[in-house]
C-alpha cells in the first residue's frame, strides 16, 4: 500500500511549490503558533524548533503518515521580521529592508511517528532589496500583498520589483527549499523517484 505524505502548513506557496514538481500529498493545518519565541534562541534554532513542532502536532494525529512541517522567517540586523498586521508595521519592515541585504531562513522537519524516523534542517538565502522610495513602499503596501508574508514582501509576486539579487535557494525565499526537502524525503525513504515520477513509500 502506498504511503501518505502530509504537509502541515496553511501556506498556499508551500502547497504550490510541492504540487508543481508532481508530488502527491495532503494538507492538514496544525495548531502551533508561529510567533512563539524562546529567549536566547537563534533564528536557525527558532525555525527548526517550530518546523518540528508543526510536524509533530499533525503527526500525532496521523502516526502512520510522513509529515512535513516548515517555518520561514526574514531577519536583518538580528531582528526577526514576522508577518505585518498593520500598514505601519508593513512600512516599518520595508524601511528596514530597503537598500539592504537580509536573510530568509526556513526550517523544515519530516517525521513518521510509527516508523520512528525523522530529520530536520534549515536553509538560508541572502536577499538584496533595492533602495525603495516612500512612494514605492506606500504603493506596495496598498496592494495588500505584504500582509500574510514574512518580511512584508513576496518575491514571487508584485514584490519581485524590489529584489536586486539573491544568493542561495530561490524556492526557500518563496517558502520552502524544495531541493533540500526532496533530498531529505529520499534519505528517509519517504519517497522514491523513478521514470514514472515520485512515489510516496
Amino acid at each position: 500500500m502506498a504511503g501518505r505524505l502530509i504537509l502541515a502548513s496553511k501556506s498556499p506557496r508551500r502547497y504550490e511549490l510541492l504540487k508543481q514538481i508532481g508530488l502527491h500529498f495532503e494538507v492538514v493545518h496544525g495548531s502551533i503558533e508561529e510567533e512563539n519565541f524562546v529567549r536566547g534562541e537563534s533564528p536557525r534554532e527558532h525555525v527548526i524548533r517550530l518546523s518540528e513542532e508543526k510536524a509533530r502536532d499533525v503527526g500525532q494525529k496521523y502516526p502512520n503518515a510522513w509529515v512535513l512541517g516548515a517555518d520561514t522567517i526574514v531577519y536583518t540586523d538580528g531582528i526577526i521580521l514576522g508577518k505585518p498586521k498593520t500598514r505601519e508595521e508593513a512600512l516599518d519592515m520595508l524601511r528596514r529592508l530597503s537598500g539592504q541585504e537580509h536573510s530568509v531562513l526556513t526550517g523544515f522537519s519530516v517525521l513518521n511517528i510509527s516508523k520512528g524516523k525523522g530529520e530536520r534542517g534549515a536553509v538560508e538565502t541572502a536577499v538584496k532589496v533595492k533602495s525603495l522610495s516612500a512612494v514605492e513602499m506606500e504603493w506596495y503596501v496598498q496592494t495588500g500583498e505584504p500582509f500574510d508574508k514574512a518580511g512584508a514582501y513576496a518575491i514571487q509576486g508584485i514584490g519581485s520589483f524590489m529584489i536586486e539579487s539573491i544568493r542561495g535557494s530561490y524556492t526557500n525565499v518563496v517558502g520552502l527549499p524544495v531541493c533540500e526537502v526532496i533530498e531529505m524525503l529520499v534519505r528517509l525513504e519517504a519517497i522514491g523517484i523513478s521514470e514514472r515520477g515520485i512515489q510516496i513509500l
